[in-house]
């Protein structure tokens, strides 16, 4: 697994989001019955998010989450560097320190290119477009569901 599970839950979460028909708020609880991932755990994932200015939330009653901006301006990269940092980007794949290209490790030059493409392609892909995908491969967000709408 090369994205740790807050990023998984959290690009899943906000595909969930962006494949709502409107704009209006969403309780973390639905999203967290709908997508079958813990309250609590969705909870921390969205205060991260929410911190990162890609959703905006409401408290109350009819209080919950929602996309901060459209889902053709939100980008993968900016899901997984809101809730894990850039690391993945930047660091070595062996977790060793000091790994630069001057004192690589072993896998320093492979890993190099391969963070580079892993980068561009999260950067180009946006909510919008994974959602789209998602759609017409006949995908879905949740083990054993369809595509989840509201």
């Amino acid at each position: 697994m090369l994205l740790s599970k807050t990023s998984e839950y959290g690009i899943r979460a906000m595909l969930h989001l962006a494949g709502l028909s409107s704009n209006e708020y969403l309780s973390v609880k639905r999203i967290s019955e709908n997508l079958n991932i813990s309250f609590h755990f969705l909870t921390k994932i969205f205060q991260q998010l929410s911190k990162a200015g890609l959703v905006d939330s409401y408290r109350g009653p009819n209080g919950g989450v929602r996309l901060s901006q459209a889902p053709k301006a939100i980008n993968v990269r900016a899901v997984v560097v809101a809730l894990d940092g850039d690391g993945l980007f930047t660091q070595c794949v062996l977790g060793l320190p000091g790994c630069t290209h001057d004192r690589p490790c072993p896998l320093h030059a492979q890993w190099t290119d391969s963070r580079k493409e892993i980068e561009r392609m999260l950067g180009e892909k946006t909510l919008e477009d994974v959602g789209n995908d998602l759609r017409a491969g006949g995908y879905r967000l949740n083990p054993g569901q369809e595509w989840i709408d509201g």
